[in-house]
């Protein structure tokens, strides 16, 4: 299929567009920085300049397009809402698609969006999601929650290099997924029928608290971890603070995120009959434990050659 990939340089966009190019897909990404997406020219995958928020650069990168994946979404230093990032980004392109003629949609959506609609970013994949409910369009919807890529810079690291690792007071079990297992489904949902106009959860085998994790990192890495537990009430103070402030407003929305992560409420669900309908392999999703214990055996044998490597040197300078 000729496919439009819209976030195909985010952390998930990127492992959508290497699996499409693989399954055989026709893959063009829709980039605002085409310097930034030079890795995706080099997979295989054409490069369009255009911008959500200017409808005519849509319509330029939709032309002899069969189907869409979104997996767009706000990026952290954006100084605008998400409410105009995303929102309204979202309506030009459904707009554009359906203009164009093209109705096959795969969109990366939010686990239990519709419990936590005072976050905006979960308001506005929930109302995205009922958006696509109402229209005409052969809609495919991926549930996701976190990933576990999320977590090397979040907790393997901190404890690894002996840094602080904050975690919420109110722990929550969290079923994260390696970003290549959520591309397996994006892109297999191109080519099955009894996903359309259908809504998916699409999590990893195993819910972890934060503290879990940070457990199985001290035992991976031999190391002891400085655990600091967080209020939902200080990070709701934080929130309140920075969104006084215009250039703040992004980071006062992200911040509210913390509802979700902190809030107690398990982001986890079957998986059954996703795993059916995708006709997915279970057994193939990455568990947690192997991919910090990966990660972990990678990064000390790294620095392990790199030790044995300076005492080499060390050994050179020696006049005897």
């Amino acid at each position: 299929m000729q496919v439009l990939l819209v976030g195909g340089t985010g952390t998930l966009g990127r492992q959508i567009a290497r699996r499409a190019i693989d399954a055989g897909h026709q893959v063009r990404c829709m980039v605002r920085k085409p310097r930034k997406g030079a890795f995706l020219q080099e997979w295989g995958c054409e490069l369009t300049c255009g911008d959500l928020l200017d409808p005519e650069t849509i319509d330029y990168s939709l032309d002899g397009i069969d189907a869409v994946i979104d997996a767009a979404t706000s990026r952290p230093d954006d100084s605008a809402s998400v409410y105009t990032t995303d929102w309204d980004g979202k309506l030009n392109l459904l707009r554009a698609c359906e203009k164009a003629g093209v109705t096959r949609y795969v969109f990366l959506s939010l686990l239990a969006a519709e419990k936590h609609l005072n976050v905006p970013l979960m308001d506005i994949k929930f109302c995205t999601e009922r958006l696509l409910a109402d229209s005409s369009f052969d809609y495919t919807i991926l549930q996701g929650v976190a990933f576990m890529q999320g977590l090397i810079g979040q907790i393997a690291i901190p404890v690894l290099e002996n840094q602080t690792v904050w975690v919420s007071e109110t722990p929550t079990a969290v079923a994260y997924m390696n970003t290549q297992d959520v591309a397996r489904f994006a892109v297999a949902a191109l080519e099955r029928p009894e996903t359309i106009r259908r809504s998916f959860p699409v999590v990893g085998p195993k819910a972890w608290t934060s503290e879990e994790i940070v457990q199985f990192c001290e035992k991976s890495s031999s190391k002891t971890a400085k655990v600091i537990r967080v209020s939902p009430f200080l990070i709701g103070l934080s929130q309140r603070v920075v969104s006084f402030f215009e250039q703040s407003v992004n980071m006062a929305e992200r911040l509210a995120f913390a509802e979700v992560t902190g809030g107690g409420i398990a982001l986890d669900a079957p998986m059954d009959d996703t795993y059916s309908c995708f006709g997915l392999d279970s057994s193939e999703t990455t568990p947690l434990e192997s991919y910090i214990s990966e990660y972990y055996d990678t990064i000390l044998k790294r620095l392990r050659e790199m030790e044995a490597d300076l005492d080499e040197e060390s050994r050179k300078k020696l006049p005897f």
